[in-house]
């Protein structure tokens, strides 16, 4: 059964990939059948019979990243007609693919450049200390009283990471330096502050730096946690997916 892969890192949220593959047009000349849509992780298609294949399949698996959404494509076929002549024939069909493929890519990036414009970007910093991560419970607002890991949102021309260490410098007073991307959450119709819209919540670990001390601005707690107490505290609902990637961590070092 031939096959081919492709992996092509695109600069935007994991929402933004999976919105603007459901919304390209596909590359095969014929109608696909969609199978599987599982948002926003994975997606299968399939087309029939007609123009030489028996059947073709392309799937699409998206994992987020630090600098964007990793997206491995796949594109399986068998062709209809058996011999020598097959083989041709496959060998016509792997480059009519190969074309239309890298024609997909291109579009597909420079359509989710463009939907990325249009989409909140929040990011957080799980704060870590030894065997501790520092946690930050809400004052007033959505979620009050509710516990997540500091941050806020990506300003207009501000990359993840500059926003990051400026964030927890306005709540926290202290410098930190990001060590390593640990997760996104796609919030649907949920922004941090209430407002409507797609967003994102992206999240690294990240220790402070030069002895800072942690003041809380705009929190009404701070508070150093182990992994096993995680769990314990009441969580807002972007954050908790979260959890088993930071008990991961504060495992590993």
């Amino acid at each position: 059964m031939p096959q081919l892969r492709f992996t092509t890192l695109v600069e935007a949220p994991l929402t933004v990939a999976f919105d603007v593959a459901r919304s390209l047009g596909r590359p095969w000349g014929a109608p696909l059948e969609e199978l599987v849509s599982l948002r926003p992780v994975r997606d299968v298609y399939s087309v029939r019979a007609g123009r030489g294949w028996r059947w073709l399949t392309h799937s699409r698996r998206f994992s987020a990243t630090g600098a964007g959404t990793l997206v491995d494509e796949q594109v399986d076929w068998a062709t209809s007609v058996p011999g020598p002549l097959g083989r041709l024939l496959d060998l016509l069909l792997r480059r009519r693919v190969l074309r239309a493929m890298q024609a997909h890519l291109d579009a597909y990036a420079a359509a989710a450049a463009r939907r990325a414009l249009d989409v909140v970007q929040v990011v957080g910093a799980a704060l870590v200390d030894g065997d501790r991560v520092l946690v930050a419970r809400r004052s007033g607002g959505p979620y009050d009283r509710c516990w997540e890991f500091p941050g806020g949102k990506v300003e207009p021309g501000e990359d993840d990471l500059s926003a990051l260490v400026r964030e927890i410098g306005e709540e926290l007073g202290a410098r930190i330096a990001p060590q390593a991307f640990l997760g996104e959450v796609v919030l649907d119709g949920v922004v941090a502050g209430g407002a409507p819209g797609t967003s994102t919540l992206r999240v690294w670990w990240a220790r402070v730096v030069d002895g800072g001390q942690l003041t809380a601005h705009e929190h009404a707690e701070l508070r150093w946690v182990t992994a096993d107490e995680l769990e314990s505290l009441d969580w807002i609902p972007a954050d908790r997916p979260l959890l088993p990637a930071v008990r991961d961590l504060l495992a590993r070092l």
